[in-house]
């Protein structure tokens, strides 16, 4: 079984839309025997808070299950748990390495680098736009699909 953590700031935005978006496309590709898959912040400001009311309105715009999702931090166990941990932006991936410690085992990655872009996805808590965050993360996990 593949683990798979997705991570981004607060984990109420980017990397709660990437699971679940990540979790539909497994389901629907009939392949959800294969898959761990769930998110973590990497800080505290939002732990325990559910999904951003931004994230829930577009996945149930675009027909996507979700469940009652609460924030989490990363921890160093999760470096040892999940066989890829992959962030949305290079600050996170900065302060995931931080917290995690270097990455001797080449589990890190940004969701982006499965399209071959190097390029973040924008947070929408300051932006607004959870459509181009959707649009982002649909690409990004689509490539990433491909590849595990």
């Amino acid at each position: 079984m593949k683990k798979i953590l997705f991570i981004c700031h607060g984990n109420i935005c980017r990397s709660p839309m990437a699971e679940f978006v990540f979790k539909d496309m497994v389901k629907k590709a009939g392949r959800q025997q294969e898959f761990l898959i769930d998110s973590a912040a990497t800080s505290t400001e939002e732990i325990g808070n559910p999904m951003h009311h931004g994230t829930r309105t577009k996945l149930r715009q675009v027909g996507i299950p979700f469940t009652d999702h609460r924030a989490r931090q990363i921890t160093i166990d999760d470096y040892n748990d999940w066989d890829l941990l992959i962030c949305m932006d290079r600050n996170n991936m900065r302060n995931m390495q931080r917290i995690l410690g270097e990455d001797t085992d080449n589990k890190m990655h940004s969701l982006l680098e499965y399209a071959g872009l190097s390029r973040d996805i924008a947070d929408p808590w300051y932006t607004g736009n959870f459509d181009e965050t959707y649009n982002d993360v649909v690409l990004g996990c689509t490539a990433l699909l491909k590849t595990v």
